[in-house]
């Protein structure tokens, strides 16, 4: 099986939300958001286990081993339970004589340290660098690690210790001694362990592993009681000092080597913030050690597959009580003949490089990609840290490689949504304008309705009574008295007549004949109709030369009549009506119609066009005009908007209607 083919974790889809911390602990960058979903690509993933670890919803699973390991143990032949050495600090219940009687109930024949594994990998270490003492090397016994710097840094392949792991240092001694048909489990703290497994063969196999929490299942399934187990003792040969592998710098002192601070000779370094700046500094130089021993956690006990909560000093603690106890109760010249027992054990392996190659982007499609989230200048760039990603420049890259998402990035996120809700509130706006201007036309359509059904059924009788006043009139003219009542009758019913006539003009659906017109010979032509009295004037400001309008001249006249009408009758005193005529930028023509009268009250605006609304004394007017004018206005596919001022402390008093109405294009 290729290393690439190994599938270590997935993804539970429903409870993933793309929180990115997996992301930001991840430290081979393994991650790719799709959809808003964290999928883990198999060929870039070391096996840390990392995102499991700090995923809150659970939404990271790791392989499981479980029935793998159930049927090696049901199958013929001898089965060998190889416990890594951290098991000191999982274990707290029970010693290590109880937990081999365990193993041994649920049908393991051997149960072997793998700490005398690492026994025999220091041993080889101390020799190959004593070989080999301009060389610089990096330890092996992490499998992590090494899968890390196959893909990552492949050119220091040459530097990996040439020596398998503990753990196949193991398998190849326990078949040493049971014969090849021997199955072996190893038990740790490590998922990556099971992709070393996976590619192991021969002598070196490793037929399962299982993670110390998948062992606790194994034994909660069973239902195995404690109390009724016969502890029993670990299988020769026994551990020394490889048992503290499980902690950091543990390989270095098994090794009888010392991190020398004023030699740099052996360096150490472990967890996900602090190996791959080693192995960066390793690779250019700047760090000029002997032996870089490197865990990817903060040593094995603070791996992956360990249940206990305990902090990890008292679970250094415990390991390293564990080692005490054992130097003092086992004999050191046995091991040292087991250790002599093996010298012709073959641990050496090569590496290979395994790199994951990506097309990497040039400096100006990252910079393209900055300025897509935002981050125009190099003072944009906040290094926040919230997409998962160490700088924005490094989430610049991910987008390119099609490893991350924009989305990812929280400050993008927010001026987005900014932007967003601001566009919703013009659009809020809008929509209630325009259900404002809606149900306005509905009210029109309404009363439109009515007026007709009113005005047909009053204009005959109103009719009748005209004729019939206008008759008394010429038969009794000579009768003062009666001749003012009549008149008076017929003057009251000539006003009846002018209001259902605007009834009938509001209530009618007209169609527009709409003609090409010049816009200020228009309006020209419909001033000639107005009568001006004394102190007043009408002014028309034109920056609209040439420019022509479809519309109805007859029916937009009498709007433009009506509108200065109305301004002349909101300067009792006199005045000047401006009708300014400009050219916005939209393909439109705007008419204004500007009085310096006493104003509109502002609780009126909303209501100037509904139908029989007025503010003139009565008698003075039927409410109708700006009515008609609206309607009309609508036909030629415009606007009529009105703003006003009637507080003289807030500046010149006065109204402005606007007429808003499309430019005549030629068709071609």
């Amino acid at each position: 099986m290729n290393a690439s083919e190994v599938r270590l974790v997935s993804t539970i889809g429903e409870r993933c939300r793309t929180c990115f911390t997996c992301v930001r602990e991840c430290p081979a960058k393994a991650i790719r958001i799709e959809d808003g979903q964290a999928m883990v690509l198999h060929e870039r993933c070391i096996g840390c286990g990392n995102c499991i670890q700090v995923c809150s919803q659970g939404a990271k699973r790791a392989v499981d081993s479980i029935s793998d390991a159930e049927t090696i143990l049901s199958g013929p032949g001898k089965v060998a339970a190889a416990i890594a050495p951290s098991f000191a600090a999982e274990f707290t219940e029970y010693d290590e004589r109880t937990l081999a009687g365990v193993l041994h109930s649920m049908g393991f024949d051997i149960v072997h340290e793998v700490g005398f594994g690492a026994d025999l990998i220091a041993d080889r270490t101390r020799k190959i660098m004593k070989e080999n003492l301009s060389k610089r090397w990096i330890a092996t016994s992490c499998p992590a690690i090494v899968t890390f710097v196959q893909r990552y840094h492949p050119s220091l392949c040459d530097s990996l210790l040439p020596l398998v792991s503990p753990m196949v240092a193991s398998a190849r001694a326990l078949r040493e001694l049971h014969g090849d048909d021997l199955k072996i489990i190893f038990i740790g703290p490590c998922l990556a362990k099971k992709g070393e497994a996976e590619l192991t063969t021969g002598n070196s196999r490793v037929d399962c592993v299982l993670t110390f929490a998948e062992l606790d299942e194994l034994i909660q399934t069973r239902q195995i009681d404690l109390e009724n187990i016969e502890p029993v003792d670990i299988d020769e040969p026994r551990a020394n000092l490889g048992a503290v592998f499980a902690l950091s710098r543990g390989m270095v002192q098994a090794a009888g080597m010392s991190e020398d601070l004023t030699t740099g000779t052996v360096v150490t370094a472990d967890g996900r913030e602090d190996f791959p700046e080693a192995l960066r500094e390793f690779e250019s130089g700047d760090l000029n050690a002997e032996l870089l021993d490197i865990l990817c956690c903060k040593g094995c006990i603070m791996g992956f597959g360990m249940t206990t909560n305990e902090p990890l000093f008292r679970r250094r603690a415990r390991v390293s009580r564990y080692v005490r106890s054992c130097q003092q109760q086992n004999s050191l010249e046995v091991w040292q003949q087991n250790l002599e027992k093996f010298e012709s054990v073959d641990l050496c392996r090569g590496f290979k490089p395994d790199h994951f190659q990506m097309n990497e982007p040039s400096e100006e499609e990252i910079k393209a990609i900055l300025k897509q989230l935002g981050k125009a200048n190099k003072s944009d760039e906040l290094n926040c840290r919230a997409c998962g990603y160490d700088a924005c420049r490094q989430h610049a890259i991910a987008i390119y490689k099609g490893m991350a998402e924009s989305e990812m990035c929280l400050p993008f996120v927010i001026d987005e949504l900014r932007d967003t809700v601001g566009e919703l509130h013009e659009s809020n706006a809008n929509l209630a304008k325009t259900q404002e201007q809606l149900m306005h036309s509905e009210r029109l359509a309404s009363m439109g309705q009515l007026s007709a059904g009113i005005a047909h059924e009053v204009n005959n009788p109103l009719g009748v009574v005209l004729l019939y006043t206008n008759l008394l009139q010429e038969e009794y003219s000579k009768d003062t008295s009666l001749g003012n009542d009549l008149s008076l009758i017929a003057e009251q019913a000539n006003r009846c007549k002018n209001i259902v006539s605007g009834l009938l003009d509001f209530a009618r659906e007209n169609k527009t004949d709409l003609h090409p017109v010049q816009i200020n010979l228009f309006l020209e032509d419909t001033m000639r109709g107005i009568v001006l009295n004394d102190g007043y004037n009408v002014k028309i400001n034109s920056s609209a030369d040439d420019v022509v309008v479809n519309l109805d001249a007859s029916q937009m006249g009498q709007v433009i009549i009506n509108l200065v009408n109305n301004a002349f009758a909101a300067m009792p005193d006199g005045g000047t009506v401006n009708i300014d005529v400009s050219i916005p930028e939209d393909s439109s023509v705007s008419i204004k119609v500007i009085d310096t009268g006493c104003g509109i009250a502002e609780q009126n605006i909303s209501r100037i066009f509904e139908p029989f609304f007025t503010t003139k004394a009565q008698g003075k007017g039927t409410g109708l005009g700006l009515a008609v004018s609206y309607g009309i206005v609508k036909m030629h596919r415009g606007k009529l908007t009105v703003s006003s001022n009637d507080n003289v402390d807030s500046g010149q008093t006065g109204t402005v209607f606007t007429i808003t109405m499309p430019r005549y294009v030629e068709n071609t």
